[in-house]
């Protein structure tokens, strides 16, 4: 008989599927957003947990098992058009990781039948070791993959530094980008709106739609964040508009750090996809 420990069980689908999934994602060069892809992980770890209750067995069949990875998919990265991608991303991943578990089961001479690779056969010194020798080929392998996938997406890190607040995300370098700060001429960092929470708390909660009304929004919180300001732009059908923008003490993308840049708030979605949430120019230091 196989005494298998839900909790246990549980706790390891999860880390494994969050690892997965956010692997996935950064080789895709998207943005790993931790919240949804730790509820995927617990969604398809919750699913692993119901396949071993009495009487739930049919839920492992392949088709249960297909329709429950769809699931976790798309609740991890959304109905976006990399959707497809990452999915098959995330399988590729699985079946490295899973081929792993053989190799250190075989080197152990333990079966990888009874209770499952995750199993009591293989034992959880036996999973640190294929974690340990996976994260270390995936690394090599997939670390160069994912910069060669971020140098022809035109994207990079961007690390944004607002006293002792931290925003660390992928940012699309865009040459058409030619805002500049009216006040040093320097180029201007655009950052989604939904983002500015995590650098100016007065902001977090605020909805979208009042961004696009930036000179009321700034006389609710100008005197609450001294920082905050209005920035003239233009472009295609708008020959003259406002942003509300805030000053953090440095962003730093592509070798390069700036002081006391200006960030605008864009109240629409910069990435139909959400891989990325901040446009840069692309000038080079």
């Amino acid at each position: 008989m196989t005494t298998v420990y839900l909790d246990a069980r549980f706790a390891l689908d999860l880390a494994v599927n969050y690892c997965l999934l956010a692997c996935a994602a950064r080789l895709d060069g998207g943005a790993v957003r931790r919240r949804r892809l730790a509820l995927a992980a617990g969604l398809g770890a919750g699913y692993g947990v119901l396949t071993l209750l009495p009487g739930l067995g049919a839920l492992g069949h392949p088709v249960g098992a297909a329709l429950a990875a769809a699931g976790m998919l798309l609740a991890a990265y959304g109905p976006s058009d990399r959707l497809l991608r990452r999915g098959a991303l995330f399988l590729v991943l699985s079946c490295a990781f899973g081929g792993v578990l053989v190799l250190v089961s075989l080197a152990r001479g333990s079966s990888a039948g009874a209770g499952g690779l995750l199993g009591p056969s293989l034992g959880m010194r036996g999973i640190l070791i294929a974690a340990a020798l996976s994260y270390g080929a995936l690394s090599l392998v997939l670390g160069r993959q994912f910069a060669k996938t971020q140098a022809e997406g035109g994207l990079c890190p961007l690390t944004l530094t607002k006293g002792e607040k931290t925003l660390r995300l992928l940012a699309l370098i865009d040459t058409g980008n030619t805002l500049r700060d009216p006040l040093t001429g320097e180029g201007v960092v655009v950052l989604d709106c939904g983002r500015a929470g995590a650098l100016v708390p007065e902001l977090a909660g605020v909805p979208a739609q009042a961004f696009q009304r930036p000179v009321e929004l700034l006389a609710r919180f100008a005197g609450e964040e001294p920082d905050l300001r209005l920035l003239p732009y233009q472009a295609v059908g708008v020959p003259c508009g406002l942003l509300l923008a805030v000053r953090v003490d440095e962003a730093a993308w592509g070798g390069q750090r700036r002081p006391r840049c200006l960030c605008a708030l864009s109240p629409t979605p910069l990435s139909d996809g959400g891989g990325y949430h901040a446009l840069v120019g692309g000038e080079h230091p």
